[in-house]
């Protein structure tokens, strides 16, 4: 039996005379569809752009920065002593005034060391009455010994002049005797007389030196008694000292406030340990910030920071207090070097706060006047392109209106407009806000 045969589709075929007509027909009247030669003529003609010239403006400098409130002072109160709390007085939100106690310590030890130096205070100021009195001995010695010296001196005196006397007498008896007026028993009788005047002179002057030498020792003994006096005076000096170091000590067992202010922070509770160090105090256990006035600081950046001077302006607003007008307050004070982490100087504002609407640790944003009419090259901001790297440029309009690509060097933003510092002249165009991109030396149609 034959197998059957598929079946064969037809195929149809033009005449070759048909074919070749149509060839012809084409070439008569062109290969190029409508469509493409009207894309060509719109690509040909030149692009409307509108221009717009750097000119010189006078603007006012500003910059734009975070602004931050902080309490005018703040502090945290620790204890120098080793010891219990006794009481809390004070709790966070708390308004506190000057010297106003918030917390106490127990230290009986420290109580019975003052107890301690007091008694020894007292028994230094008995040997300091001790020593005085041992003075007031020594100066009446001395007085005893001065007086009884002048009495010797006194009776020197007087056996002087019975010696004088005696030697006269004895002259002239002398004389009498050579001459033979007088008998040589009498010669005998003044010359008695005259040694026995010498040897009384010999015996005051004896005293007179022992009496000298008892005042000698009655003022050494004074100068001892007041040598000691001081001694003791010193001693008690400082021991009273010792006890008053110790009694200041034991007023720091009483935390007081330092200044008029809100207790922001506390963390101790009634019968906690305190370990506390002269040098460096225990753990902190109360926050305090005054707020009747506050500060706000606010960083400027180092390209701004040598424009802005106590008593610029500063705008700020507050997210806080988004519907009520910026507070505008002036520069109190600049500090005066750059911090090394943000490259930044701090711009400082006092404010008074005596409602307390001013929290600390609140954010806002404050407007920093740089300088005022200061004339500048200016564009429009939308005039400005940058590339991937973040470089600016212009499109530079000819003459000619041809097209070149300008890099410039950018300064102050304003929002609107842009500081051009370099790669612009004067009164040069270029091209305004467009969304096309342009090439080096392309035409076009400025409007």
């Amino acid at each position: 039996m034959s197998r059957a045969l598929p079946k064969q589709k037809k195929i149809f075929q033009l005449p070759f005379a048909y074919v070749a007509g149509m060839a012809a027909l084409v070439l008569a009247f062109g290969c190029k569809p409508a469509a493409t030669v009207t894309k060509k003529d719109e690509g040909d003609k030149p692009v409307r752009v509108r221009t717009v010239s750097l000119v010189q403006t006078d603007i006012e400098r500003s910059c734009v920065q975070p602004a931050t409130i902080l309490p005018f002072y703040e502090t945290e109160i620790r204890s120098r002593l080793s010891g219990y709390v006794e009481e809390v007085l004070v709790d966070i939100g708390d308004v506190v005034e000057v010297g106003q106690v918030l917390a106490r310590l127990s230290v009986p030890e420290m109580e019975k060391r003052i107890g301690a130096s007091e008694s020894q205070v007292a028994l230094l100021k008995s040997k300091e009455l001790e020593a005085e009195a041992q003075v007031s001995l020594a100066k009446a010695t001395v007085k005893a010994a001065s007086a009884k010296l002048e009495q010797a001196r006194a009776e020197l005196l007087e056996e002087e002049a019975s010696l004088a006397a005696a030697d006269a007498e004895l002259s002239r008896t002398k004389d009498l005797v050579q001459r033979g007026s007088l008998q040589q028993r009498l010669l005998d009788e003044a010359q008695k007389k005259r040694d026995s005047a010498q040897a009384s002179q010999s015996a005051v002057l004896s005293a007179v030196q022992s009496a000298e030498a008892e005042v000698a020792v009655a003022q050494a003994a004074e100068a001892g008694a007041q040598a000691a006096i001081v001694s003791a005076k010193a001693s008690t000096s400082v021991a009273v000292m010792q006890l008053e170091e110790q009694m200041v000590l034991l007023s720091y067992a009483e935390l007081k406030s330092p200044f008029a202010g809100v207790v922001t922070e506390r963390h101790v509770s009634v019968g906690d340990l305190m370990r506390g160090t002269l040098e460096a105090g225990s753990a902190t256990l109360f926050v305090l910030h005054q707020t009747n006035k506050v500060r706000i600081h606010v960083p400027i950046p180092e390209n701004h920071a040598p424009f802005v001077q106590p008593g610029d302006k500063l705008t700020i607003t507050f997210p806080a207090f988004a519907s009520e007008p910026p507070l505008e307050v002036a520069v109190t004070r600049v500090s005066s070097s750059l911090d090394a982490s943000t490259r930044t100087v701090t711009a400082e504002a006092e404010v008074e706060n005596p409602e307390g609407k001013w929290l600390p640790g609140m954010f806002g944003e404050a407007t920093v006047g740089l300088e005022t009419n200061v004339a500048t090259n200016m564009l429009p901001a939308r005039a400005v392109r940058f590339d991937e790297q973040g470089k600016a440029f212009v499109y530079l309009v000819d003459a000619n209106n041809s097209v070149t690509i300008a890099e410039v060097q950018t300064g102050m933003d304003t929002g609107n407009e842009i500081e051009i510092l370099s790669g612009v002249d004067l009164g040069q165009t270029v091209i305004g806000p467009h969304l096309a991109r342009f090439t080096e030396g392309q035409i076009v149609e400025p409007l």
